[in-house]
């Protein structure tokens, strides 16, 4: 069986965000590691408005191009790694609304978070575990949680992520869970003909 393929989607689209840093530092990790296909999903590609649809896409196709692209590239995924800023508490408007433009794309394909900005992200990713069990994902229990002192440290010291052994040590671990559920649940697609087809 072919190697699982794992997007890693930049939760933020604004100016200045810090997200392309935790994307690139996670995907380098899940690349060196070799028994799985990484790519970079960027929000920016998509530019989706807030969702308009009569339904959802549960129900009925999107009429949005935007949306239509969005949920092409989550179908040829097995599982994905997001990148959670914390925003009031909660991950951000534009993440919530790509998680909500797409539905039979994500059923049965794990998901992990790399969370940065307070508490390292941990109120938004508790959020977005709700959000993916709803959408049928498998939420895997480990994350990166990049808390507020190694943030400051990165965004105005210099330093780099992969500096913070615990980071890496975090990043291996969780990948490790990724990793296994992304084999096991792509395995039980391929053998389900109606997860097929539904993906």
């Amino acid at each position: 069986m072919s190697r699982p393929r794992i997007g890693v989607v930049i939760g933020s689209t604004r100016q200045g965000r810090f997200g392309d840093r935790p994307a690139e530092w996670i995907a380098s990790i899940a690349k060196a590691r070799g028994d799985l296909d990484v790519e970079i999903v960027d929000l920016r590609d998509f530019p989706m408005p807030f969702f308009d649809e009569e339904k959802s896409p549960a129900w009925a196709p999107s009429r949005n191009e935007a949306a239509q692209a969005w949920q092409k590239k989550v179908a040829e995924l097995d599982g994905f790694i997001i990148t959670a800023a914390e925003y009031n508490r909660g991950p951000t408007a534009v993440l919530k609304n790509a998680l909500d433009y797409a539905y039979r794309e994500w059923v049965r394909k794990p998901v992990s978070y790399v969370g940065y900005g307070g508490v390292g992200g941990a109120r938004a990713i508790e959020q977005l575990r709700l959000h993916a069990v709803e959408l049928q994902m498998a939420p895997t229990r480990n994350a990166v949680h990049i808390a507020w002192g190694d943030f400051v440290q990165i965004l105005q010291q210099g330093r780099k992520i992969e500096d913070f052994e615990h980071l890496n040590q975090a990043a291996a671990t969780m990948l490790d869970e990724l990793a296994w559920w992304a084999n096991v649940l792509k395995d039980a697609r391929a053998k389900d003909g109606r997860l097929a087809q539904a993906a």
